[in-house]
């Protein structure tokens, strides 16, 4: 796995709520910062995407499956993997893993736009960058 794939964090006690664990909506910056952290590495920007590939994308979807509580000093890796390519959108997974073990799951769907807005095609080298990320494991409840 590439190292610019996966990004390390420990938490504090702002991330976490009253008992000391995780609070559900940390994950959320987490995925974003791994995915553009991701893009970048490969010399892209989420902001500029539609003036580096003539096609922007939008953030439609997200959610995070929770498998193991996460406690403040713990420390997490996210990693970007691969979900699915569709024809105009595709979906990124993201797994938190504490000592090798996966605690939280994360998927973020984005839909492509052109310029004016209207659905467009998956770009060829978004389309190339995903399939070198390495499959994700399927969370419990999402088949």
């Amino acid at each position: 796995m590439a190292v610019d794939q996966v990004q390390r964090f420990r938490l504090s006690y702002g991330d976490c709520d009253a008992l000391g664990i995780a609070y559900f909506a940390i994950y959320y910056p987490w995925m974003e910062r791994a995915y553009s952290s991701w893009l970048h590495a490969r010399g892209l920007r989420s902001a500029e995407l539609a003036a580096q590939l003539g096609t922007g994308t939008v953030g439609v979807r997200s959610a995070a499956t929770y498998l193991a509580p996460v406690r403040v000093f713990d420390e997490l890796a996210c990693e970007v993997v691969q979900d699915r390519v569709g024809t105009t959108s595709y979906t990124l997974g993201f797994e938190f893993t504490r000592d090798g073990e996966l605690v939280v799951h994360g998927r973020m769907t984005f839909a492509c736009r052109d310029p004016e807005g209207a659905k467009a095609p998956v770009p060829p080298r978004l389309r190339e960058l995903i399939a070198q990320l390495r499959p994700g494991r399927t969370g419990p409840d999402e088949g």
